[in-house]
């Protein structure tokens, strides 16, 4: 079906390292009226220090941590998307549950081998395929953080359907880091012609600014760098006006 607006509201909250609190949080940090609840990266228990053993806090899909934000998504009336370490018999993945109009996952395929970092010491890349869901009548692509240094990715969402990406994060803080986290959202929203709403995880270990971008790359709205909640409502109608106006899509040759 052809869909007209979407809510989303993107909760920019630090995930702890006790996976009780964290499940005890999801109730009261998702807000009413929202279609879609945009978590960040591994709400579920932070990642804890560079290199950390993981698997302990691993869960199946089914699990604590996924039941609980069925839970609340039924109970409120919406969609969530959040992050977890989903157990293997091997190391876990870096997955995002979607609960509510639909269910589904995302298993991060880029791990965070950069900046000094391991990701891949202590976690699964996913498969290489992209993963689109319907909520709403909204085609919707999902990425976790480093995903978004990847531009194939995002394209390859989009020529699945996707006309929003949603990106759960939890991009670490340094030096161009923010910069670097806006200039590559904009990026992927501005070259296909796409919404991008990124849910991040807040300072200080982390850089905040959770946004959600239009189709030309127009900044919606955006949090600054501590615990907050940000909201937005983006229209089928504008992003019929930036592919009309800036068919790049269409125009490709490669």
């Amino acid at each position: 079906m052809t869909w007209s607006t979407l809510d989303i509201a993107l909760v920019q909250e630090a995930a702890t390292l006790d996976p009780a609190e964290n499940r005890a949080r999801l109730e009261p940090l998702t807000p009413t009226g929202a279609d879609l609840v945009v978590f960040p990266e591994v709400f579920a228990r932070d990642f804890g220090k560079a290199g950390s053993d993981v698997r302990e806090y691993a869960e199946p899909l089914d699990g604590p941590f996924a039941t609980e934000v069925g839970r609340v998504a039924a109970q409120r009336g919406t969609t969530i998307v959040a992050g977890m370490f989903e157990r293997t018999d091997d190391l876990p993945f870096n997955t995002l549950v979607v609960r509510g109009a639909v269910e589904a996952s995302y298993r991060k395929i880029h791990l965070y081998d950069s900046f000094g970092y391991r990701e891949s010491e202590a976690l699964t890349g996913g498969a290489p395929t992209p993963v689109v869901v319907d909520i709403g009548g909204v085609p919707i692509g999902l990425m976790t953080c480093y995903d978004l240094r990847f531009p194939e990715l995002a394209r390859a969402l989009v020529d699945a359907g996707a006309e929003l990406i949603v990106v759960p994060a939890a991009w670490v803080a340094g030096q161009r880091k923010v910069d670097h986290w806006r200039t590559l959202l904009r990026a992927r929203a501005i070259e296909n012609t796409v919404y991008v709403a990124a849910a991040a995880q807040p300072a200080p270990r982390y850089c905040g600014h959770s946004m959600v971008v239009d189709p030309l790359g127009d900044v919606l709205v955006e949090a600054g760098d501590g615990a907050e909640t940000v909201s937005a409502t983006i229209g089928r109608e504008r992003l019929d006006e930036a592919r009309a106006l800036n068919p790049s899509l269409a125009n490709r040759r490669l």
